[in-house]
């Protein structure tokens, strides 16, 4: 056997403790299973992503966020079956205000929160245990996220979605204030600025009073960061700079943004409508709800 010399020892530990180093932590690079499975969510492939959302849960039973993951896909299987983030509905105003009430399927919606309560149960016992964990941390941040989306865009429950629209919010500056290169936090703080910046001023104020945040620039800012550094969230984050886009009547940064995802996710045909509704506006006189 090679018996190794002391300067050979010294290096060989030095090599480990660099790769040790170099080991991905979340804010850095996002776990691969776990990202592969947002990417098939992306992607319209919801089966996909239950499946390796919930592989990953039996093969890490202690990680909050794939229970939080699978509930995620639940949530975007709803979107789609509902087309709920068709834009029209969200750069027209009037038109969202007057959205129809939608029909959950009822399944869905109890797998969604069964999952989302499992994230809780683990991401409490460890933030009890360690308050600064940053995995507990950032699964409370996606879980209230979640439930501020179903509220909002599927039961039209504004207060409930803007009471965990603020709870998110709140637990991503607290992840941020320690590990500021977690860019998928960004989001929680970027939606809330946006969305609530949106409402008329005298709407604004009373939601300032309210502790929420309402400050457009500074939400835009949040959802870049996202956008471009984000993992998990960075796809859904450019989807909502290019609806914010369109709002600003920016149709070359909204079509730049939907056609990076369009190729990015073939399957995804939400990219690739809104992609030709822009590149091919309707006539005058014709429905621009038509598709």
């Amino acid at each position: 056997m090679m018996r190794l010399t002391r300067n050979q020892v010294r290096w060989s530990v030095a090599l480990v403790a660099l790769a040790a180093s170099c080991i991905p932590t979340l804010g850095q690079t996002a776990l691969p299973d776990i990202n592969a499975g947002f990417q098939q969510m992306y992607n319209l492939d919801f089966a996909g992503a239950h499946n390796t959302f919930q592989h990953w849960e039996q093969s890490h039973p202690d990680d909050p966020m794939g229970p939080v993951s699978d509930a995620a896909a639940y949530l975007f299987s709803e979107f789609n079956r509902l087309r709920i983030l068709e834009f029209d509905l969200f750069t027209e105003d009037e038109k969202f205000e007057k959205r129809p009430k939608l029909a959950p399927d009822p399944a869905v919606r109890t797998l969604f929160e069964t999952e989302l309560s499992r994230g809780d149960q683990l991401a409490n016992r460890q933030v009890s245990a360690s308050p600064n964990n940053e995995e507990a941390l950032l699964a409370l941040v996606f879980a209230n996220g979640l439930r501020s989306d179903y509220a909002a865009m599927i039961e039209k429950k504004n207060l409930a979605a803007l009471n965990y629209s603020k709870a998110s919010r709140q637990v991503a500056e607290k992840l941020l204030s320690q590990s500021p290169s977690c860019y998928d936090a960004y989001l929680a703080v970027g939606i809330e600025n946006y969305l609530l910046s949106l409402h008329a001023a005298p709407i604004r104020w009373l939601l300032r009073m309210g502790g929420a945040q309402t400050d457009k620039d500074e939400g835009i800012a949040k959802l870049k960061l996202t956008a471009t550094k984000g993992h998990y969230l960075a796809p859904f984050a450019r989807l909502l700079l290019a609806v914010a886009a369109l709002r600003d009547k920016d149709q070359h940064t909204a079509r730049d943004l939907l056609a990076g995802l369009s190729q990015e996710f073939p399957r995804n045909d939400l990219y690739r409508k809104e992609l030709a509704r822009i590149q091919s506006p309707p006539q005058a006189g014709s429905s621009a709800s038509a598709r």
